[in-house]
């Protein structure tokens, strides 16, 4: 690891104590390709654990994994009429298909070859609803093959003007699930079903608590009748919006002709799903429980959950505390727990916590000489706290460590939301709400579904409506007007400040 720069506060700049960390705890770097990033080994690797358990949980719920292509006929994008119409302005093309010299020198040496120019440009997948729903044509015929549940894990290119890691960039990792029902009531059940399943793994495993609920029509994914969202409450009380699961009712079934023969012998359009998360929950984990000394990560999704620092002065006590670190490191393996032991000769201990600190390490276990004498180990917990802890059932000990940071992470994230948000606000309170100190929070409100106050909101005050929130997260009285107008309420909302 490089020499680390001292991170900047959470509140002296928010945006840049965000990198910091992010760079501290080396999940990510700018690449030369603007608007991406290049995710470096620590990132990935969270990034495949959320991946190992999300994949568990879909394969649990019926669905295969599959792979489609990169490359989308342009045509296909044009088929829904409003899909094209949300993704036009984010698309980057195909065009040829190889190079040629122009006898120049520098950036201009090569030139697209006339000759090799496609007939059709290719569009790099924004999403794959019009590719996959192609072949879901060629693949369902009867009734006898609905469901059909399939998920795939893939690159994705959207063209953005303004990027940060892992929040927005130009390309970034997602599984997509889409999936064929013969029903519309099993569709919606399928949507909110992933819906719930998304909720599970954001707050179970990455210790990030969510509202969940509708989109509104102006807020809906492009083609979609219905559009679910999970949002949660970021230190800088904005919101994040932290995957999205879509019922598409026929939209995309009557453009491409997915058509089953139903069970009386008629024709009828498939009713589809798609549902995804991105890479940005990496960015979501950060801004959730980091602090001004790095990284905070959960232990369900930490790539090392232990580090074991030897403490030595003299050979002797370096193979005194060395060895019984190797055979600790031993049996918390065998336990199942990520467990890395650092003997590097060239940095002092107090370096060597500030490193793992930075990473994110849950829990790190430091032995000395009268820690040997004595068969334990301290323990220091990278939510705070420090204890020594026995070695003789060690494994059981650590695992419930983990266990407790885990929940107390969930707890402590559990409380900003509650603190950050206000119901049945008037007008006046809401933009007082929103401009104030803090950014605000998660703001409930009744609302009269007009796309006009919701532009209006998004003007004066940079809020936008996240959820019509689902029944558990409603407040305990309806609001019958409007907050904005005062015309009469068709729903409550939630707005916030968001990524």
């Amino acid at each position: 690891m490089a020499q680390a720069k001292k991170i900047t506060p959470r509140a002296h700049d928010y945006s840049e104590w965000y990198n910091d960390v992010i760079m501290q705890a080396e999940l990510a770097d700018h690449s030369p390709v603007r608007g991406c990033m290049v995710i470096r080994p620590h990132g990935y690797r969270i990034w495949e654990l959320m991946q190992r358990a999300l994949d568990d949980m879909f394969k649990a719920t019926g669905h295969q994994n599959a792979y489609f292509p990169l490359f989308i006929p342009m045509s296909f994008l044009a088929k829904e009429a409003e899909h094209v119409e949300g993704f036009a302005k984010e698309v980057a093309l195909v065009t040829h298909t190889r190079l040629m010299a122009t006898g120049k020198a520098g950036a201009q040496a090569l030139m697209p070859d006339p000759a090799s120019a496609l007939e059709e440009p290719l569009v790099v997948r924004p999403t794959s609803e019009t590719i996959i729903y192609a072949m879901f044509a060629k693949w369902i015929q009867s009734y006898r093959d609905l469901p059909l549940l399939m998920n795939q894990w893939c690159n994705i290119v959207r063209w953005e003007l303004r990027t940060r890691l892992f929040l927005r960039t130009t390309e970034f990792l997602w599984q997509e699930g889409h999936t064929a029902h013969a029903t519309e009531p099993e569709a919606e059940a399928e949507a909110r079903r992933m819906l719930g399943v998304y909720r599970t793994f954001q707050e179970q495993w990455m210790a990030m608590p969510v509202i969940t609920g509708r989109k509104t029509d102006s807020e809906k994914f492009a083609g979609a009748v219905r559009t679910y969202a999970l949002e949660g409450l970021m230190q800088d009380n904005k919101a994040l919006q932290a995957g999205t699961s879509h019922n598409l009712g026929q939209n995309f079934a009557k453009a491409f002709q997915v058509k089953y023969q139903t069970a009386p012998g008629g024709l009828d359009y498939v009713w589809n799903t798609s549902w995804g998360v991105t890479t940005r929950m990496i960015g979501g984990l950060v801004m959730t429980h980091s602090d001004d000394n790095g990284l905070v990560c959960p232990p369900k999704l930490a790539p090392v959950q232990v580090v074991i620092v030897p403490i030595w002065k003299s050979e002797e006590e370096r193979g005194q505390a060395s060895g019984v670190g190797g055979r600790v490191k031993t049996e918390l393996e065998q336990a199942g727990i990520r467990v890395e032991l650092d003997l590097r000769d060239n940095m002092k201990p107090g370096a060597k916590y500030f490193e793992w600190e930075a990473k994110g390490v849950p829990l790190r276990l430091e032995i000395g000489p009268r820690d040997v004498a004595a068969g334990q180990a301290m323990a220091a917990r990278r939510t705070g706290g420090k204890a020594p802890i026995k070695l003789d059932g060690l494994a059981r000990t650590v695992a419930g460590v983990l266990e407790e940071i885990q929940t107390g992470l969930f707890a402590a994230a559990r409380e900003r939301p509650e603190a950050h948000s206000v119901r049945g606000v008037t007008k006046q309170q809401f933009i007082e709400f929103m401009k104030g100190a803090g950014g605000g929070g998660f703001a409930y409100g009744g609302f009269c579904g007009s796309g006009g106050c919701e532009a209006e909101i998004k003007q004066e005050t940079g809020a936008t409506v996240r959820v019509l929130p689902d029944p558990e997260f409603r407040s305990a009285e309806a609001p019958t007007t409007c907050m904005w107008c005062g015309k009469p309420s068709v729903a409550e909302a939630v707005w916030a400040q968001a990524y």
